[in-house]
């Protein structure tokens, strides 16, 4: 099956539940978030799942299953975007996404999520030139992998770790968003989805059918993150890799701006084979949070969200303002 174009987005005005939608936030493959509004004019990011291979949406904005063979499917990935949102509901980590409520409407599911000020660590990694600092790096995933492990203990793997999911507040402080449990789910039971991955970022085994998946698999991913963070592009696609592997070690290519024990570290978490990353994500976080490390030749200070927030913060004020007016 050919993959259709985007979904088109509950308009702006439009009532879902108990809230108003403002406007689009984000779209992909599997889901559409929205910035909305309660009756109390507080701001929430809702999650909708629609995945646009195996439906769309119909003139009275309700969600209809494609191909009556792909409902299974859709059913599948809707019970699994549930669950995760039910998950997440019970988790209260202060750098993991809020979810406070969960409801069915238009024949799907919608996820209700705390709405945060700041910016994606994509566009942060953009700001700086392509090269965040090694403290700050440091201070960022250890803080990110605290989270992390609460998901963990959950039993929920995020599956889907990357710069543009991993939003830094405006203090700093990161926030792991969109999971991507539902989203693998139907990845690895049909052929048909394995384009979507985020190339660099998936784990070798995520490419294959009968793997397991475990923590180890989030850990390549942050490996993936590091490295990206060190230099501003991720590395080759993990199946690329298994059949040609041309990444070029951290520990050779960063070794001029950032510490042995780091970029040893990051190549660790790349390791092709799950046994051969960190053991742990507590040994990980125990490691990034270490102060006993050797200094890097060269130490250029990036911008940092600090040098730029002062200017730009009134004008983001008063877009958000305008937004609410409009």
């Amino acid at each position: 099956m050919t993959q259709s174009a985007p979904q088109k987005p509950l308009p702006a005005g439009y009532r879902l539940s108990d809230y108003t939608v403002v406007r689009q936030l984000s779209v992909g493959g599997f889901s559409i978030v929205y910035l909305v509004l309660d009756d109390q004019d507080q701001a929430f990011a809702i999650k909708e799942y629609l995945p646009h291979s195996l439906a769309c949406r119909d003139e009275d904005f309700a969600v209809t299953v494609k191909n009556d063979l792909d409902r299974d499917s859709f059913n599948l990935g809707l019970k699994c975007f549930f669950e995760e949102g039910r998950v997440l509901a019970s988790i209260h980590h202060p750098n993991v996404v809020r979810v406070s409520n969960f409801f069915r409407a238009n024949h799907t599911v919608y996820m209700v999520m705390e709405y945060a000020e700041g910016r994606p660590l994509s566009r942060e990694l953009e700001l700086a030139g392509g090269r965040l600092s090694e403290r700050r790096l440091r201070r960022i995933f250890a803080h990110l992998i605290a989270g992390l492990r609460e998901v963990h203990l959950n039993r929920l793997l995020h599956l889907d770790i990357k710069p543009a999911n991993i939003y830094l507040r405006r203090n700093g402080a990161p926030l792991l968003l969109d999971f991507g449990a539902a989203r693998e789910t139907l990845m690895r039971g049909s052929r048909q989805f394995a384009s979507m991955y985020t190339p660099g970022f998936a784990s070798p085994e995520q490419y294959e059918r009968d793997s397991s998946l475990g923590p180890w698999t989030d850990i390549y991913a942050i490996g993936a993150c590091l490295y990206t963070c060190m230099g501003g592009k991720p590395p080759p696609p993990a199946n690329e890799r298994k059949e040609d592997d041309k990444l070029s070690p951290a520990s050779e290519a960063f070794v001029a701006y950032y510490s042995p024990e780091l970029t040893e570290l990051t190549d660790r978490c790349l390791a092709l084979m799950p046994d051969e990353r960190p053991a742990s994500l507590m040994l990980l976080q125990k490691q990034l949070m270490s102060e006993d490390y050797t200094p890097p030749a060269l130490q250029p200070e990036p911008i940092t969200v600090e040098t730029l927030e002062a200017p730009s913060r009134l004008m983001g004020w008063l877009k958000h303002i305008t937004r609410r007016v409009e």
